[in-house]
């Protein structure tokens, strides 16, 4: 079993309808949700396209998926959780818009804005204690020998190379696209996301995820609000 600290919209939310929509799959209520056609499309091809975020449920890692160290207990987790959002103000990402990670397409900030990263790295910070060390597997699947020495330093420290400095907010909505396809996919999520993009993006409260197995659908355990600014 493995917990998650995500960033998601409450359930309900018109984002989360929508991005569960566009996903195929509510992560709050652990279904599946029909996903509606998409011009250029294939239905086929969107299932394809939307698989791998599909898993994760509509979210902006925070604190990546970790097993608990030996000794925590799922209700210190929580507890931990509680105390954290009752504590720590609720703010906004000024704005936010339809972008790319490489051949990855994803809701993200139109810039990097300290209070965000900040707010990040104490998400990081504050449940440290909980995660237990990588195993050579979890290390290997991260590749690296693909990461800047600076990520593999994180990797090591913390469980996930792309944290702190090199932390960049995204919602994923795709797996990879090929580049032919990227100006139909665009045009698509500009249109499917337009009531939420080129404005604010209220970061109101936090997601707890658990993934049962590896390699199974994350679900919210627990979702709760941050202290109202």
């Amino acid at each position: 079993m493995r917990y998650a600290i995500y960033f998601t919209p409450p359930q309900g939310h018109a984002l989360t309808v929508a991005a569960s929509r566009w996903l195929g799959r509510d992560a709050f209520a652990g279904a599946t949700v029909e996903q509606a056609a998409v011009p250029g499309f294939s239905n086929d091809e969107i299932i394809a396209l939307t698989a791998d975020p599909r898993r994760y449920g509509f979210h902006a890692t925070l604190k990546a998926p970790f097993s608990l160290k030996a000794g925590e207990t799922e209700e210190g987790l929580i507890d931990a959780f509680q105390d954290f959002c009752a504590k720590t103000e609720a703010f906004d990402i000024p704005n936010v818009i339809v972008g790319q990670l490489g051949p990855f397409f994803a809701v993200v900030p139109d810039q990097v804005y300290p209070q965000l990263q900040d707010f990040t790295a104490s998400v990081v910070q504050h449940f440290e204690p909980f995660r237990a060390p990588l195993s050579e597997a979890d290390i290997a699947r991260r590749k690296p020998e693909k990461l800047s020495e600076r990520q593999r330093q994180l990797l090591a420290q913390w469980g996930y190379p792309y944290v702190m400095e090199e932390f960049r907010f995204h919602m994923t909505l795709t797996g990879p696209v090929d580049a032919a396809q990227s100006p139909a996919m665009r045009d698509a999520l500009e249109s499917v996301f337009a009531d939420f993009t080129h404005r604010a993006l209220p970061v109101s409260g936090l997601g707890l995820f658990v993934e049962q197995s590896r390699g199974a659908p994350f679900t919210v355990l627990r979702w709760l609000p941050l202290k109202a600014a």
